[in-house]
C-alpha cells in the first residue's frame, strides 16, 4: 500500500490522489494533523509527502509530484498516465509542468490577495490541520495568513504581475471550457498527467477560492464540472487508442498550447537567465506586459528536464512534436 501524507488544501495532494484513484493503486492518506508514527521527516517539507521503501527496505520521505508521477509509471504499469506515443508523452509533460509551475501562480495569487479569498483560506487551512478552540484556529488563521501573504513574491505575484496572472488564467479556462465541449481530457479520450497536473491546481481554483471559483462558475461551467469528475477516474476503462494523434491535433489542443507559449514559455527563458546570471531579480515582459519577480531555481531545473526530454526523442518524434508546437510559442523553449 502507497503511503503518503497531505491535505485538501494542497493542490499538488489532490493532483497525486486523483492519479492513485485512477490507476487503482491501493493507498494510505494520513493527513498532515495526524500522528504518523514510524513516518520519516522529508528533507523539504512539501505536500503530499510519499513513502517509498529503499532497497533495505526502509521507508523514505519523497516530495515532487512529478517525479513520483513517473516513478508510478515505472513501478506499476496498469492504467498508465503518461502516453507510450514519445511525441505525446512529451506534449503531456510540458502541459503538466505549465499546470504545476504557472497554474500554481493563478493559485496562490487569488489565494492571498483578496480579502473574500483570504478569510476563508485563513479560517478553513487550519481546521483542515487539526482540532482547536474557536480562538485558537482564529489565532492559526491570522498567523497562517500573515506567513503566506509575504510570500506572493516566491511565486512571482505582485502588483506588476497580477493582471497578467488573472488574464491568463481567464484565458485557460476559456481554452479548456472550449476543449471540454468536444473531448473528455487535454490529449484525448483518457486522462494524461497534464490533467491530472490542471486538476490539483484547478481543484482550489475552481472549488474553493471564492474569487477565481466565481469566475469559473461564470466563464467555465464545464471546467468546473470537470474538475469535480477528475478526482476519482476509477470507473473509467482506457484504451491506447484513446490518445489523439500527434500529427493532428484538434485546434483547441493548439489553442492550450498557444496560451502556456504566450505566458509561460517566456517566464521559463527569462528565469534561467536570470538564475545562470545570478540576477537578484527576474525583469521581462510576458503578454507585453512588464514580469519581475524573484529568480527560481526549481523553474529552471524544469526548463533542463523539459529540455533533457525534447532531446531523447528520436527523429519521427521531434518533427511531431515540432509540428504541434509550430507558432504556439513553446517552440521557442527547444
Amino acid at each position: 500500500m502507497i503511503v503518503l501524507k497531505g491535505v485538501p488544501g494542497s493542490p499538488y495532494t489532490r493532483k497525486m490522489l486523483a492519479v492513485l484513484r485512477y490507476r487503482r493503486l491501493p493507498y494510505r492518506l494520513v493527513l498532515a494533523s495526524h500522528d504518523a508514527p514510524g513516518l520519516p521527516a522529508a528533507k523539504v517539507n512539501l505536500l503530499p509527502t510519499f513513502y517509498f521503501p529503499d532497497p533495505d527496505g526502509e521507508l523514505r520521505a519523497v516530495t515532487d509530484s512529478s517525479p513520483i508521477l513517473r516513478r508510478l509509471e515505472a513501478e506499476y504499469p496498469q492504467r498508465r498516465v503518461r502516453p507510450r506515443d514519445p511525441a505525446m508523452a512529451f506534449l503531456d509533460s510540458l502541459i503538466e509542468d505549465y499546470a504545476d509551475e504557472w497554474l500554481t501562480k493563478a493559485m496562490f495569487h487569488y489565494r492571498w490577495a483578496y480579502a473574500d479569498d483570504i478569510a476563508r483560506a485563513s479560517a478553513i487551512l487550519p481546521a483542515w490541520r487539526g482540532r482547536a478552540s474557536d480562538e485558537s484556529l482564529a489565532a492559526m488563521g491570522e498567523a497562517f495568513a500573515a506567513r503566506q501573504i509575504p510570500r506572493l513574491r516566491y511565486v512571482g505575484s505582485n502588483e506588476i504581475t497580477g493582471p497578467v496572472i488573472e488574464a491568463s488564467y481567464a484565458r485557460f479556462i476559456d481554452a479548456l471550457e472550449a476543449h471540454l465541449r468536444d473531448h473528455a481530457f487535454i490529449l484525448g479520450a483518457r486522462p494524461g498527467g497534464g490533467d491530472f497536473g490542471a486538476v490539483g491546481q484547478l481543484t482550489q481554483l475552481a472549488l474553493f477560492d471564492p474569487t477565481p471559483m466565481k469566475l469559473t462558475l461564470e466563464r467555465a461551467p464545464r471546467v468546473f464540472a470537470w474538475t469535480s469528475a477528475a478526482e476519482d477516474l476509477s470507473g473509467l476503462e482506457p484504451a491506447d487508442s484513446d490518445w489523439f494523434d500527434p500529427t493532428a491535433l484538434p485546434a483547441t489542443v493548439t489553442a492550450i498550447l498557444t496560451e502556456i507559449g504566450r505566458v509561460y514559455a517566456p517566464l521559463l527563458l527569462a528565469n534561467a537567465r536570470a538564475v545562470q546570471g545570478g540576477a537578484e531579480q527576474v525583469e521581462t515582459l510576458i503578454d507585453g506586459q512588464p514580469w519581475v519577480q524573484q529568480p527560481f531555481p526549481y523553474q529552471a531545473k524544469c526548463l533542463i528536464w523539459l529540455r533533457e526530454e525534447h532531446a531523447a526523442l528520436d527523429r519521427p518524434a521531434r518533427a511531431a512534436v515540432a509540428a504541434a508546437l509550430e507558432g504556439t510559442g513553446c517552440d521557442l523553449l527547444f
